[in-house]
């Protein structure tokens, strides 16, 4: 037994490696604690030892099946040495120098919900103290007890009868773990809430769509005064300095009929600044005011501290569904700069000087449909983006140069079904062309475009950057990858011959570096793959070591269950 994983008594555990005749205890240096790795969101590490020199060495150290499970798109996360993975309503708990199970939390999938969370979408789990939350998929956040994966407590978020589903990472701030759910394409009113970690009782609730009367109803006009959407179903973002919780918010409902919604629809496709102790609004911006393409403002708010300008600030980052990259000022929600990054954009002729988008003015053909850069997929989505501090350059995979034929038509909210108003098609005829886009934020110049093979269905693979110069990600044809942060030349490759769906990570476990990115692996399930660098001697072993005969009798009693 090379390697074991001891819980004892007094609800501890204990990684252990063999070497010669006795065992030593091992864990990680550098966690990846959160979805994003950072509160802030940036996909960014400080990790050196994989680099441009040694990166083409990399090779796979292990990896672990999730059997029965089809659709993966979360993201690993790393605690003092034991790693966290989740599909819809599971929870695993893995030694993550070794991917040996730990625990296995599951329930079973709940009958008769609407939405992604019926297909399996989970995006991953937060920790903190001796707790792991997460989202079922009737959204429920459950709190999980960290050593055993006992659950400890469960609060309802909001009723699935009315469409609301849970597929969200949530987020931990202090003693509060804060959440949306899932259900903008199915009619249900957007929020963002807060938990005591502790007990599960709700703290706040901050609405996405105001009710009438409050600041914000009267960019609502029209006969639909319900369902009006607004899901806060991604991981938002956090300031500990400002003490701010930055959540990006859905697209509006019926997505592709504003016909009984007129005005902007605050606060969908936005980011909203939210109190973290109190979730009071104090800011917010909207990406696409009145939005009928399905162009949800989810993709991740990166937090950068940078110069702009020639002066220190504090940043907000994000390439949007809708074709455009932002700079805001994240202190006040201050728009400091926008470009359009796709080719193929012609819904708006630009930005004006306070971002919102000038339009063009799209005409229905005879059929009563509109020809429309993007698509409803949008010019980019939900995946992982990273600021690299090094190079200047914000990177973003996924760049979807399509579009789409949209058509509108009436549809009364039912419950169990999308609430769509319309449908969007590809156009007959027409290519689609992916890439993973470099820009520089001072200027939004496309530094470099990395192309990537196009098929007949789209890669969800997010990035991640390193302090080394190097780019991680998911290529469209199924080849995971490392790419050159300054030119954008493919260093390494993994073929694994399947979709991606979720987004890399990286983590310190026993002095070596780990790439770590979950992935579906054929008939076998799902596969957590870590990658591990070349191997740093750092001189004397900091732990204990202990004979391994001590262990035998434990072992038999207490030890996790071998996978």
């Amino acid at each position: 037994m090379s390697d074991l994983q001891l819980i004892t008594d007094d609800s501890h555990v204990f990684l252990l490696r063999k070497t010669g005749d006795r065992y030593r205890v091992v864990t990680s240096q550098k966690d990846w604690p959160t979805y994003h790795g950072d509160p802030g969101g940036n996909r960014y590490t400080t990790l050196t030892q994989i680099t441009k020199a040694n990166v083409s060495k990399l090779a796979t150290r292990w990896m672990f099946p999730m059997p029965n499970v089809t659709l993966v798109e979360t993201t690993p996360v790393v605690v003092e040495g034991i790693m966290y993975i989740s599909s819809a309503n599971e929870a695993y708990a893995l030694d993550a120098g070794s991917g040996r199970q730990i625990w296995h939390f599951r329930r079973p999938r709940t009958a008769g919900i609407a939405g992604n969370a019926a297909l399996g979408f989970n995006r991953g789990v937060a920790v903190s103290g001796n707790r792991v939350f997460m989202l079922t998929d009737n959204a429920h956040m459950i709190a999980l007890d960290r050593t055993t994966g006992a659950l400890v407590w469960e609060t309802e978020m909001a009723d699935s009868r009315l469409n609301y589903n849970g597929t969200c990472a949530p987020l931990v701030v202090g003693n509060l773990v804060i959440s949306g759910t899932a259900g903008g394409d199915e009619g249900v009113r957007g929020f963002v809430a807060a938990f005591n970690t502790d007990t599960g009782k709700e703290v706040w609730r901050f609405w996405t769509v105001p009710n009438a009367g409050e600041p914000g109803s009267e960019t609502w006009q029209g006969k639909l005064t319900e369902h009006r959407g607004g899901a806060s179903w991604m991981t938002g973002t956090y300031d500990p300095q400002l003490d701010l919780i930055y959540w990006p918010t859905g697209n509006p409902g019926s997505d592709y009929n504003g016909d009984d919604r007129l005005g902007d629809n605050l606060y969908t496709d936005s980011v909203v600044a939210l109190e973290a102790k109190t979730g009071k609004l104090r800011w917010h911006f909207q990406f696409t005011p009145h939005d009928i393409h399905d162009w949800d403002a989810q993709e991740p708010l990166v937090l950068a501290d940078t110069n702009w300008q020639g002066q220190p600030r504090k940043l907000l980052l994000q390439a949007n569904r809708n074709g455009f990259f932002y700079v805001l000022d994240r202190t006040n929600g201050q728009f400091l700069f926008g470009k359009q990054f796709l080719k193929n954009l012609n819904w708006a002729k630009g930005l004006d000087a306070k971002g919102r988008p000038i339009l063009n003015d799209i005409k229905e053909n005879a059929n009563g449909e509109t020809y429309v850069c993007p698509g409803f997929q949008g010019g980019t989505n939900w995946f992982s983006s990273s600021f690299n501090p090094g190079t200047g350059l914000f990177y973003f995979a996924e760049a979807l140069e399509r579009c789409n034929v949209f058509t509108k038509a009436s549809q009364t909210w039912q419950p169990g079904k999308s609430f769509m108003g319309g449908a969007a098609r590809p156009v007959p005829g027409e290519t689609f062309t992916k890439s993973l886009r470099a820009i520089n934020i001072q200027s939004g110049e496309i530094v470099w475009d990395l192309p990537q093979v196009s098929g007949p269905a789209t890669a969800s693979a997010g990035v991640i950057s390193t302090a080394t110069g190097l780019v991680f990600f998911g290529e469209n044809s199924g080849s995971f990858m490392a790419a050159d942060a300054a030119n954008g030349k493919v260093l390494w490759e993994f073929p694994t011959n399947q979709l991606w769906k979720a987004s890399p990570m990286t983590y310190l476990f026993d002095n070596k570096q780990y790439i770590a990115i979950a992935n579906r692996s054929g008939h076998h399930g799902i596969c957590v793959t870590g990658l591990v660098g070349p191997a740093i001697e750092k001189g004397a072993d900091p732990f204990s070591a202990y004979p391994s005969s001590a262990f035998h009798n434990l072992f038999r009693q207490h030890a996790c269950p071998r996978h």
